[in-house]
């Protein structure tokens, strides 16, 4: 997310870090690369890591697989300079084998050999040479299952015949497997809208299917391991569909399962819904919703009702109902499926502490605000007993939970459940955001019968920052949580309330998984249904605001703004130029709607049609008090048109990295143009940006922080300008909110002290606020508890990226992080540690400032450039140790600059 430099150093940074120019780069121009590996001689290790689409074992590949590895060296400064990957079929004859490739390439390798058959299982390896061309073994095999298309179901969508808005159905099928021995066996499943799938008794499988029923996903499961031959079987699951929500289209209910067992024998055994299965209620009583805007349901379960056994073999289901059947795939609204990427991640937790209240009521603590569902165990149930359960973000004074709405995000957090006798366990179906719970008195649970089932998106990664401030780590530590819990099977506004997919707050939560992360499945997820929204809704070039959701076409136009920077940012920490390629013509349809708006008067953008009440013509930061009196009247936004900048920026960056010169010259030409006239009429005499202009042309008479950091966050402000602008902006404190406040800190990172200032303020606005009010997780404004906003929203996640560039000097400076750029601070801190989760490897970093200089050690991955600043006044303050050495390439604003290519080295510096 390098945006400082837009007309000068980032048009020259696009020509560098085109693909073929990165990885011919990375092959022969590192310092100590190939002589250093011709020196050592030794051939490099078996490749590591190995993926298709991001996934170790991907169940449903759709399309052409998209291969990814780890080159492994021993020697330093070492490359991959070429690959050759073999591909091969059940029977374990080669279906592909690429034959030795010439490139650096590493990642979302495409797959080219003849057409994969459906729902079957391959294996793949690969092998690497170096950049002396010695090879390496062959990596370990690797498997990858192909998915389905919509004709290969042969599997007939059913549902329970009911008119409840909120629909809770079991449906079971029982069969008997084949004599021969198993060896493969899978289960898709798709379900309007949220699903468990259980397979002899126990549940294998549970998740969300928030999407519209003409596009949606199904899952692949493996149960090889739950069906054994010759015995009898029971598959069934639990659907719920509860209408149209934020980040849920109404759709319509139903369950469509296709279970494929493969025998030793050769043959295969199909079971799909079709009229045989059996359905029936469950056991979820008539609720009222919890709020109007997720359109969750309190969930009021019913013990005595529960079909005991309903999931195992030989269970009595005599008295359920013949499903309603809807027809075989696709059939009604169910149109099309795709297999999803994404995954859910669950643990159960304990209460950090556990109080009896004097009332006999039972109130667990769980120490931080998480997403997910309680669980209470009842050892000794009586039928009849009706139990009422609280869950809250806040104590009151006499220990019990808060049900405050302004507490609670205007949500109703409470359940039910009616025992039944012996010994059970309530767990409910639909996670929410909460951090304590409180059981009603006499309900026979104890301290030790309290848990929760903690859910997220499922990462395989992380980072680690600790430095000298111990306000820094914590916030760095809150944010990386932060945004963790607030990625769901999509990126949420908050797991509470709305929970929806919000352009803008997915951008920001985006940002900060791949930095803490190294996220990429629901990125590329969530990218993908925005190019679709602008499909469904929008041929004018915009985006809805929220997608997938139940209340149609909704835009934000500042949104939509956000879009082509965020696809930018994406590629460039991975590499994936397929991804860029589809998002193409969503990201120039925008770019064209921004055009549009520019007016010839001005030449600015003015009145960007979109949204709607106090979201027209762009949000400009949210909720209204983060605004800190911004300009509203304003026709031509300065906000807003920096952002047209970088829309364009983005845009040509895109059209340059896919060959498209002539779009990226007419976008480059059109971004400078633009940055003139920005720079013309929304500037003060004293250099400061104006909050815009008025209809009738005038000069706003505020100059807001935003507007500031803006135009040096993107580069608009001219260089000889800079100085000033940051002056200002520092000394405005915290003028913007959680969801713009990692673009302060991005336009402050010339001044690291001020970012310290920023993170760590226990005062004024700002983590370190919410952290001294007792916050866990970050909030949707810096004054919740004040105007009763959310204490869940992860779009103040977004400013741990920033940490990890000023702070601990980390920045990616090409697509993959094929090459990277380590410069420590000179002000703020006096020492960080950590690593980042790269697309190519974990960089590491740990920089010590201490009354005998500097220190600075480094771990680079193969196959990656890195540009290492060292502070000192010369070169010949700077000794730097290690295999492979760095070659010194000039002094840079107060640093020793070095290149240096992979594995481990240390910098010391006389100069502090």
């Amino acid at each position: 997310m390098i945006r400082r430099d837009v007309t000068g150093s980032a048009d020259r940074r696009v020509v560098a870090v085109a693909v073929a120019a990165v990885t011919a780069a990375v092959v022969t121009g590192l310092p100590g690369t190939a002589q250093a590996a011709l020196k050592a001689g030794h051939a490099p290790q078996a490749p590591a890591g190995l993926t298709v689409g991001d996934q170790a074992r991907p169940l449903s590949v759709e399309g052409a697989p998209l291969f990814g590895w780890t080159p492994r060296d021993r020697d330093p400064g070492e490359v991959q300079s070429a690959y050759e990957i073999t591909v091969r079929g059940p029977s374990g004859k080669d279906v592909w084998d690429s034959g030795r490739v010439r490139s650096g390439s590493q990642e979302y390798v495409r797959y080219a050999g003849p057409s994969l058959a459906p729902e079957t299982s391959y294996t793949w390896t690969v092998r690497t040479w170096d950049g002396s061309g010695k090879r390496s073994p062959w990596a370990r095999p690797a498997a990858f299952d192909t998915g389905l298309a919509d004709r290969d179901w042969q599997a007939t969508w059913i549902r329970r015949t009911t008119a409840e808005a909120d629909d809770y159905t079991l449906a079971r099928k029982d069969f008997t497997v084949g004599a021969s021995k198993v060896v493969r066996a899978r289960v898709h499943i798709a379900a309007g809208q949220q699903y468990e799938l259980h397979l002899n008794g126990e549940a294998v499988d549970r998740g969300p299917a928030f999407e519209y029923a003409d596009d949606g996903f199904y899952k692949t499961v493996d149960v090889t391991s739950k069906v054994k031959a010759g015995r009898p079987a029971t598959i069934g699951a639990l659907y719920h569909w509860y209408g149209s929500g934020q980040g849920r289209p109404k759709g319509e209910p139903g369950l469509l399962v296709r279970l494929v067992i493969d025998h030793a024998d050769g043959t295969r055994q199909v079971v799909v819904t079709d009229g045989t299965w059996k359905v029936t209620r469950a056991p979820w009583k008539k609720a009222p919703k919890r709020n109007g805007d997720a359109g969750d349901y309190v969930e009021d379960i019913d013990g005595t009702a529960a079909p005991l056994g309903w999931d195992e073999p030989g269970h009595d289901a005599s008295a359920w109902q013949d499903p309603q059947v809807v027809g075989v795939h696709p059939a009604s609204g169910f149109q099309h499926l795709h297999g999803q990427e994404t995954a859910l991640s669950y643990r159960t937790v304990r209460p950090v502490k556990v109080t009896r209240l004097g009332s006999g009521a039972l109130v667990a603590d769980f120490g931080k605000v998480i997403p997910a569902v309680p669980v209470v165990r009842f050892r000794n149930g009586v039928a009849g007993r009706h139990v009422d359960l609280h869950a809250s973000y806040v104590l009151n004074d006499d220990g019990t939970v808060s049900r405050s709405k302004d507490d609670n995000q205007d949500t109703d957090l409470s359940y039910g459940y009616t025992q039944r006798d012996g010994d059970q366990t309530f767990r409910p179906l639909t996670y929410v955001g909460f951090r304590y719970l409180e059981i009603a008195p006499d309900s026979g649970a104890g301290a030790d019968d309290v848990s929760a089932v903690l859910q997220h998106n499922e990462v395989t990664r992380n980072s680690r920052l600790r430095t000298s401030n111990a306000g820094v780590n914590a916030a760095y530590d809150l944010m990386a949580r932060s945004a963790l819990y607030g990625s769901q099977s999509q990126f949420l506004d908050t797991p509470t309330r709305e929970k929806g997919q919000f352009l803008g707050d997915s951008a920001d939560t985006s940002l900060a998984m791949m930095g803490a992360y190294g996220e990429r499945r629901l990125t590329r997820q969530a990218i993908r249904e925005f190019i679709a929204s602008q499909a469904r809704y929008w041929p004018d070039g915009r985006l809805n605001a929220v997608y997938p959701n139940g209340d149609g076409k909704r835009d934000i136009p500042d949104y939509t703004e956000m879009f082509p920077g965020w696809i930018w940012d994406y590629y460039e920490q991975s590499g994936d130029s397929s991804t860029l390629a589809e998002a193409y013509p969503a990201m120039s349809a925008v770019a064209g709607y921004v055009r549009r708006y520019i007016a010839e008067g001005t030449g600015l953008v003015t009145n960007l049609e979109g949204g709607s009440g106090q979201y027209r013509y762009g949000i400009i930061d949210w909720p209204a008090t983060m605004r800190y009196g911004h300009d509203m009247d304003t026709a031509a936004r300065t906000v807003i048109n920096v952002l047209g900048v970088d829309v364009l920026n983005a845009t040509a960056r895109a059209a340059e990295a896919l060959g498209r010169t002539g779009d990226a010259e007419a976008l480059r030409k059109d971004a400078g143009t633009l940055t003139g006239n920005i720079n013309a009429r929304l500037r003060r005499p004293d250099g400061v940006y104006v909050d815009g202009l008025t209809s009738d042309g005038a000069q706003s008479a505020h100059a807001s922080q935003i507007a500031n950091a803006y135009a040096l966050a993107y580069g608009v402000a001219p260089a000889g300008g800079r100085d000033e602008v940051e002056s200002y902006i520092a000394g405005l404190g915290m003028q913007m909110g959680p969801m713009t406040a990692h673009r302060l800190l991005e336009a402050l990172g010339g001044r690291p002290a001020d970012v310290v200032t920023r993170l760590t303020d226990a005062e004024g606005p700002g983590w370190g606020n919410i952290l001294a009010r007792g916050g866990t997780f970050t909030w949707e404004s810096w004054d919740a508890p004040e105007t009763g906003q959310s204490f869940s929203h992860p779009w103040g996640a977004t400013s741990l990226v920033e940490v990890q560039r000023t702070l601990l000097g980390v920045s990616v400076t090409a697509p993959a992080s094929a090459a990277v750029r380590i410069r420590p601070p000179l002000t703020g801190l006096d020492r960080a540690s950590g690593t980042v989760p790269l697309q190519r490897g974990d960089v590491g970093v740990t920089w010590k400032r201490d009354g005998h200089g500097f220190s600075l050690d480094t771990d680079v991955p193969v196959n990656v450039r890195a540009e290492i600043h060292v502070p000192a006044l010369s070169a010949g303050d700077v000794r730097v140790s290690g295999p492979g050495g760095a070659r010194f390439t000039g002094m840079e604003d107060g640093y020793a600059v070095f290149e240096a290519g992979s594995g481990h080295l240390t910098f010391r510096s006389e100069h502090r």
